[in-house]
């Protein structure tokens, strides 16, 4: 059975699709776009799940969503290909990372999107949600200082994960070179071969 990816533009969606290049897995693409005034998923998404959000993948006879989970399932129905290090410290940090980056990341880039959408009303709440994110990009920058990879020497699914919310960041939560550890993963992320498939195969993306 087909793998069906229901696929948002410029939406955490895009990880699903690397992972499944990475693993050479085959899979379809059921594209939806954004209204361009609201920025919200168009109503057609909510026949396929009645939260409207993406991703949503068909597989197995499964209809999953959530970014982590999907990436879950479809990791060890790989037999664990880009899953946890063998080491205990490895496999620690690749399931803290896994869910650190919509739990714990996602939340202060959120606000700033809603900040600058309210223009002058938003202002006095700014400073106070980039100190918030500047945590965070401190923190990660001083883990990248001491091994190539969130969960140690590999490349696993836990970077897929983190790189929405670098991706993000770079492109409007402050992240630069003053970073230069996180810009030297997210430059080694975006050379992977999969990493070029998967934009090829969701088609344009604002992060990358």
């Amino acid at each position: 059975m087909t793998i069906i990816v229901h696929h948002l533009n410029n939406s955490r969606s895009q990880r699903i699709l690397w992972l499944l290049e990475e693993l050479g897995e085959p899979y379809e693409v059921r594209r939806y776009e954004r209204d361009r005034k609201t920025m919200r998923a168009p109503d057609s998404l909510r026949a396929i799940h009645p939260l409207g959000r993406s991703p949503v993948v068909e597989v197995d006879g499964h209809r999953l969503i959530e970014t982590g989970a999907i990436m879950d399932y479809l990791v060890a129905r790989a037999g664990n290909r880009f899953g946890p290090p063998a080491d205990a410290q490895g496999a620690i940090l690749y399931r803290q990372f896994l869910h650190y980056a919509e739990g714990s990341m996602m939340p202060p880039l959120l606000a700033l999107l809603i900040i600058g959408k309210l223009g002058l009303l938003g202002r006095p709440a700014r400073p106070t949600v980039q100190r918030m994110l500047d945590d965070h990009l401190d923190w990660l920058e001083s883990e990248l200082a001491t091994r190539p990879y969130f969960a140690g020497d590999a490349f696993t699914a836990a970077d897929m994960m983190m790189s929405f919310p670098l991706e993000a960041s770079r492109a409007r939560g402050g992240l630069d070179s003053s970073r230069p550890h996180l810009i030297r993963w997210l430059a080694d992320i975006h050379a992977r071969p999969a990493y070029a498939a998967g934009l090829a195969a969701g088609g344009p993306y604002a992060y990358a």
